[in-house]
């Protein structure tokens, strides 16, 4: 029976992790439309990370705690859930979802890039201090690239910049005391619920003899992924397909570089189950590919082809459960 309630209090602290990441979304938005930052780093912090701060603050919390595994588990889940489970929903509740731009050129690449780099960094079994450090170089030359492949940015930054500087006051931050309060709390119940959850799931692994690497590929990754799926059913509705592929990507990309480098900065992994983590990181792969293949052929995923997406990651909870 208390195993029974420290389950539920996963998923509940799972939950509390989506809406303090809902909160922190809204009020940064607001904040930056009355700061008259939209344009520049507010609205950066939001597109690129603010759907992967549950992963974020789970990932921090488990290495301050000494268990660093757990963010593994998470990152990898996470990553292999946004390929299939989150794309794959929201094709087939959003309808089908169009390719345009330099996306299979240019994202697919950066993406599959980032996310494979820990499992090349991982070839011995530990992620070290030093492999942290690649990962987050990693990071800041993805950034560095995308910035400067969008057109005319490096001509207008200046001028932008300068009017930015003329325009600002700081009457808007005097009258944007409200999201700046709603801010902190929503920073403080990410630490929170990250916190409790990284206890939780460390006592519920305990109990049952499961790896907190499976944990966080089975149980975690899905809560924490649930900023994603509903960004993308957003977008979809809204017919804003770029956008819900460059969330998407952009997601695997903070979650296989930045947070998993963080954490090994902090408290360097060491793999234990290797068996749970080869299965996940051939299901990667598998998934991944499928992804590509999909979209490369009609510049599309269709409903049909995220319902196949979502049963290989039903197969893959499977074959993780069954290898337990």
């Amino acid at each position: 029976m208390n195993n029974l309630f420290n389950l539920i209090l996963i998923f509940v602290f799972c939950f509390l992790l989506v809406k303090a990441t809902d909160i922190l979304i809204i009020n940064f938005k607001a904040l930056s439309q009355k700061t008259r930052l939209r344009q520049f780093a507010l609205t950066g912090l939001i597109l690129g990370l603010a759907t992967s701060l549950p992963e974020f603050f789970v990932g921090l919390t488990s290495a301050f705690e000494g268990e660093s595994i757990l963010s593994l588990g998470n990152i990898m889940g996470a990553n292999i859930a946004n390929l299939s489970l989150v794309i794959g929903g929201a094709a087939l509740m959003g309808g089908a979802v169009k390719v345009g731009g330099n996306f299979l050129r240019r994202d697919v690449f950066y993406a599959f890039l980032a996310a494979t780099s820990p499992m090349l960094l991982l070839s011995d079994r530990v992620l070290s201090r030093i492999d942290g450090l690649i990962l987050l170089v990693l990071y800041v030359f993805y950034q560095l690239a995308i910035f400067n492949e969008r057109p005319g940015q490096d001509e207008k930054k200046e001028d932008k910049q300068e009017r930015l500087l003329r325009k600002f006051d700081y009457a808007p931050i005097r009258k944007a005391s409200k999201e700046v309060a709603w801010i902190f709390f929503g920073i403080a119940l990410l630490l929170f619920s990250a916190d409790a959850l990284v206890r939780i799931a460390v006592k519920f692994a305990a109990a049952f003899n499961i790896s907190l690497l499976l944990i966080g590929l089975l149980v975690i990754s899905v809560g924490t992924t649930l900023p994603e799926l509903v960004f993308e059913i957003e977008a979809l509705r809204k017919r804003q397909s770029n956008m819900a592929f460059g969330n998407l990507l952009g997601s695997i990309v903070a979650n296989g570089t930045l947070i998993i480098g963080l954490v090994a900065l902090i408290s360097p992994i060491r793999i234990q189950n290797l068996n749970s983590y080869l299965v996940s990181t051939m299901a990667f792969l598998l998934i991944f590919g499928l992804f590509y293949l999909f979209i490369r052929t009609k510049r599309r995923l269709s409903r049909w082809e995220g319902l196949a997406l979502l049963l290989v990651y039903l197969i893959f909870v499977v074959v993780e459960f069954r290898g337990f």
